[in-house]
């Protein structure tokens, strides 16, 4: 087993070995509807906890702890951590974007959703803001973090005034995850 939890690949693909010996045990394995739209749930809800555990990481324990970190020890956050946390932040929201829409589309529900209207109005108020939330990720927390980081070139007023923008793109996210995850919730219990 120690061999399995050394290694973080060998450690995940263990989880979804489990997850395939679970799911024959269940026992019915058709891959009609239902199947796919576990599937796409599942995987949603997995990207998901990806995504918005890294945000709330960021937003709960790095940014404000930073101060408290010694000058000397910040690189190894900025030029190690960061960066890697970065990268499964942003693929995390991209795979959670596009596995809700593959569910929602499955499901049979995705117009509704996205017009906001019918059966699917909270849930489709639940996308909105995972698509603005996407958006940020992507378009704004990203490209900023790139030059505070010192991954592309900038000055040390850029610098700053780009940790700044995604600091505040990121605590809008954390904002708007609270709702999000409520409309998520709230969709099966409510509508």
């Amino acid at each position: 087993m120690a061999y399995i939890l050394q290694s973080l690949p060998r450690t995940v693909i263990a989880g979804f070995v489990l997850v395939v010996l679970v799911f024959l045990l269940i026992g019915d394995t058709s891959m009609d509807m239902v199947f796919w739209s576990f599937l796409f749930r599942w995987l949603h809800v997995l990207s998901g906890i990806m995504w918005i555990g890294l945000l709330w990481y960021f937003n709960f324990v790095q940014i404000p702890n930073m101060p408290n970190i010694p000058d000397e020890q910040k690189p190894a956050i900025g030029k190690v951590i960061a960066p890697a946390a970065l990268f499964w932040f942003r693929w995390g929201a991209m795979a959670t974007i596009i596995t809700g829409l593959i569910l929602a589309m499955v499901d049979g529900y995705l117009i509704d959703a996205i017009t906001v209207s019918g059966n699917s109005t909270i849930i489709g108020i639940g996308m909105w803001m995972g698509a603005i939330m996407w958006f940020n990720v992507w378009f704004v927390i990203w490209p900023n973090q790139k030059k505070a980081l010192g991954m592309v070139e900038a000055d040390a007023d850029t610098k700053a005034k780009a940790a700044r923008t995604a600091m505040l793109f990121s605590r809008t996210n954390t904002l708007l995850s609270i709702p999000m995850l409520f409309c998520m919730v709230a969709q099966q219990n409510f509508a």
